[in-house]
């Protein structure tokens, strides 16, 4: 009897990512990379995007460094060509370019809240990824193939003190279903996650911060009250949106596009 074999999900796909010097963007490059892909990975930081693509190379991985501002239009279009004209495809696009919770005051009173705080994450993230896939898309309608992925996260569906950041995570999501209905005629699928605290990253470690200064509690007295809203009582982590960031974009979901697929931990229930 011949045993199964499992063939790599993205085995002979271009990935491109972009904030892959943080911990999700470096997660999802390094799965990507597992999974079979060539990837091109960027980030305003070239240090770190090296670090990640280390990493992959001593994996046996295949990875492309650069530096790109990803909300610098010219710098995104021009990466985009380049890596369209040196590989030949780009069958995935994800960017996961962020700003710092302490820059847009998560954890802050809305009443108190500043109007250039409220607004500060709108450019990195909703006009980044509207530059990102958009570039992305212009190739992937030619090929009639590829997949944009997004990843939100909980705030997109309203919560106390989390208005700047909920706000701008909502515009990405409505981006995404218009994006994913425009495409979708010419093959394009786009698709989302929306998790919860991936307390091991940046963005928690300093909302969880900013909230514990608030209540005068430690900090994991926060993070235990996190998981204990979670049902399945563990938070999700950078390896699990990674993992399923990579069946999402893979030929295994053909079907699935417009999607924003629920990775919380049941802390919200669809």
């Amino acid at each position: 009897m011949t045993p199964f074999k499992t063939a790599q999900l993205l085995s002979g796909k271009h990935a491109v990512v972009l904030g892959a010097g943080g911990a999700v963007g470096g997660a999802v490059a390094r799965e990507f990379a597992a999974e079979g892909a060539e990837v091109f990975l960027s980030g305003r930081t070239r240090l770190s995007v090296d670090a990640v693509a280390d990493l992959i190379k001593g994996d046996g991985g295949t990875a492309h460094p650069a530096t790109v501002d990803a909300v610098d239009e010219a710098a995104v279009v021009a990466h985009l060509d380049d890596v369209a004209a040196e590989a030949g495809s780009i069958d995935i696009v994800y960017n996961a370019t962020g700003p710092q919770p302490r820059e847009y005051g998560n954890g802050s009173s809305t009443m108190e809240l500043p109007a250039e705080q409220f607004l500060l994450p709108f450019p990195t993230l909703v006009l980044s990824n509207f530059l990102t896939a958009r570039a992305a898309a212009r190739h992937m309608v030619k090929q009639h193939t590829g997949v944009i992925l997004f990843v939100t996260a909980v705030p997109a569906l309203g919560n106390v003190n989390v208005a700047a950041i909920g706000a701008a995570f909502g515009a990405m999501e409505s981006l995404l279903r218009c994006l994913a209905i425009e495409l979708g005629p010419a093959g394009v699928r786009v698709v989302g996650i929306r998790s919860g605290a991936m307390v091991e990253t940046r963005t928690i470690q300093q909302s969880v911060e900013t909230v514990a200064e608030a209540l005068s509690i430690p900090a994991e007295q926060v993070v235990a009250q996190l998981t204990a809203n979670t049902l399945l009582k563990r938070n999700p982590t950078a390896a699990d949106t990674a993992r399923l960031a990579a069946f999402l974009v893979s030929d295994r979901a053909p079907a699935i596009t417009g999607a924003i697929v629920n990775s919380t931990s049941g802390i919200r229930i669809d």
